[in-house]
């Protein structure tokens, strides 16, 4: 079990995702965002978190797969990506489990709409698949600069 890595599961839709822990600084509730404007529809704007200005990414529009609307299970992951704190919406984080490298499958070219270099892999849970997201390659270059120009106006 030494090799097992910690994955946060979290939702998107009807589909479970998976993040390693080690992504993820912490796990908050939805409040309220303020709107920036000008920038990217998946950018939906900032918070202030413990005294940090965060920029609110929505993950499922990032990702090109839809959006829903937001509910009492809503969550943003707060992560950290080329020394910039981002959080990302999802809609509900569920559970932090260990996943066994030898259960995990090279991502296939597309999986549900999601481009294939946002996906490490594909876990083989009991529950069904698990996609495995990496966050650090969530963002191209000119979408980091435009994040980090959120947080310097």
């Amino acid at each position: 079990m030494e090799n097992t890595a910690k994955t946060i599961i979290f939702q998107l839709k009807e589909q479970q995702y998976g993040v390693d822990i080690q992504q993820v600084r912490s796990i908050e509730r939805l409040q309220d965002v303020t709107e920036v404007p000008n920038t990217s529809d998946f950018i939906k704007g900032i918070i202030n978190l413990r005294g940090e200005v965060i920029p609110i990414i929505d993950l499922k529009e990032r990702l090109n797969i839809g959006n829903q609307a937001h509910t009492i299970e809503t969550r943003v992951l707060i992560i950290d990506i080329e020394n910039v704190t981002a959080g990302l919406i999802v809609d509900e984080a569920k559970d932090v489990v260990d996943i066994d490298p030898s259960i995990i499958d090279p991502a296939p070219q597309m999986v549900s709409g999601i481009d294939q270099e946002y996906i490490k892999g594909v876990a083989k849970l009991e529950a069904g698949l698990l996609i495995l997201l990496d966050f650090k390659k969530i963002l191209d270059q000119d979408e980091m600069e435009e994040v980090k120009e959120v947080i310097e106006d």
